[in-house]
């Protein structure tokens, strides 16, 4: 399966740099993003949660009925819908998207954050009620006569859905940095996903979560999903510059944690914050690109490690982490919509590039820039996209 590139939707112009702490839908500039995440050839895009934002599963249906490939990633805490609800809804999305919902469960790595919504269970109890979750979930999507189902979190009786997804079934996507979470989604996930932590230990999760996948007596095994910031710029010392004023900008006291700094805790709870913590500690810049001061000035609030450097040095790092398994790769920015729109012009088109020469010749190429003056017939056959710098 080809490598496929994630966004992340804005519903308003607000960013962790302009720092407008604007919350309303602005529906013009909506549209344009979800136009945009099309156009610029992103195949997914992440529809966060957090306990004070808009309905994920509203914004969803809303954005496929703006696009015609992109696949909107729906984030679910299991305590917040009962699974019976989260099925038929998922699949009606499915169905109003001709078959693109895919979705990406929560745990919950903040214990007061989970109980903003009424969530005491321990981290542990969190993971084995999201797979049961799980299991619900693709059960109701294939059984056709009703059934009952008692378990350790969910109970019922004679329950059928007819409300089925386009394929069968939808993509489950589960994330996280913990044992819990590498058995469950080793286990139970479509999809994995990681925050963009160094290269050998990006190695050392993956590992884990397809041993996971092993002990769990699967056939296949997740795919991974990365996740990075990228800050580019035409030169090394151009895109430096932009990274430093970039992270004056998060270490202003206004700006630390981006739009919800108020609604999280003061110290990281989550294994996945901690990880990238501990990883700044280690050194601002790890292997080709990756800079963990954002993680640091942030407090490693969510995705927070940058890939700095001109397109092609990003590009040659995210197919590094692609070389370690990742098949799908997560890029947001801090300017979101322009970044969004820079990464599509410059940085996908570079790794689409060298797959399609790598699937051509079978052999690695050199990052280079796109108006480099490359015979790009052979790519174009393979199916890489290429467009003009």
């Amino acid at each position: 399966m080809p490598v496929e590139f994630i966004s992340a939707i804005n519903v308003n112009q607000s960013n962790e740099l302009n720092r407008l702490r604007r919350f309303e839908i602005d529906l013009p500039f909506f549209k344009r993003y979800a136009r945009a995440l099309d156009d610029y050839g992103f195949d997914y895009t992440l529809v966060p949660y957090a306990s004070p934002a808009h309905d994920p599963f509203t914004v969803a249906t809303a954005i496929t009925q703006h696009t015609e490939r992109v696949k909107p990633i729906v984030a679910l805490r299991p305590n917040t819908m009962y699974p019976t609800v989260a099925a038929r809804q998922l699949a009606t999305l499915d169905q109003l998207s001709a078959g693109r919902a895919v979705v990406h469960f929560i745990a919950g790595g903040d214990d007061h954050e989970q109980a903003r919504e009424g969530d005491r269970l321990p981290k542990e109890q969190r993971y084995a009620r999201q797979a049961e979750y799980i299991e619900i979930l693709r059960k109701v999507w294939t059984s056709t006569t009703a059934f009952d189902h008692a378990g350790t979190y969910y109970s019922f009786e004679d329950f059928v859905s007819v409300v089925r997804p386009v394929n069968g079934t939808i993509p489950v996507s589960v994330g996280g940095s913990s044992p819990d979470a590498y058995r469950v989604g080793g286990a139970l996930g479509d999809i994995f996903g990681l925050w963009g932590e160094p290269l050998r230990e990006t190695r050392e999760q993956i590992d884990a979560v397809h041993e996971q996948a092993r002990l769990a007596g699967r056939s296949d095994r997740p795919r991974i999903w990365v996740t990075f910031r990228p800050i580019i710029a035409e030169t090394e010392e151009l895109a430096w510059e932009k990274a430093h004023r970039i992270l004056g900008v998060l270490t202003d006291s206004g700006g630390a944690a981006g739009r919800f700094a108020r609604f999280r805790s003061a110290t990281p709870a989550n294994v996945g914050s901690q990880r990238l913590l501990a990883a700044a500690g280690r050194g601002e810049v790890h292997d080709r690109a990756l800079w963990t001061a954002p993680a640091k000035a942030t407090n490693a609030a969510g995705a927070s490690t940058a890939l700095v450097g001109t397109p092609e040095t990003v590009a040659a790092a995210i197919l590094d982490y692609i070389d370690l398994g990742a098949e799908l790769v997560s890029i947001r920015g801090y300017d979101n919509f322009n970044d969004l729109i820079d990464y599509g012009r410059s940085v996908l088109p570079l790794v689409r590039q060298e797959l399609a020469h790598r699937e051509a010749t079978g052999r690695r190429g050199e990052i280079v820039s796109l108006d480099a003056g490359l015979d790009q017939q052979d790519l174009v056959a393979a199916g890489a996209t290429v467009v003009a710098s």
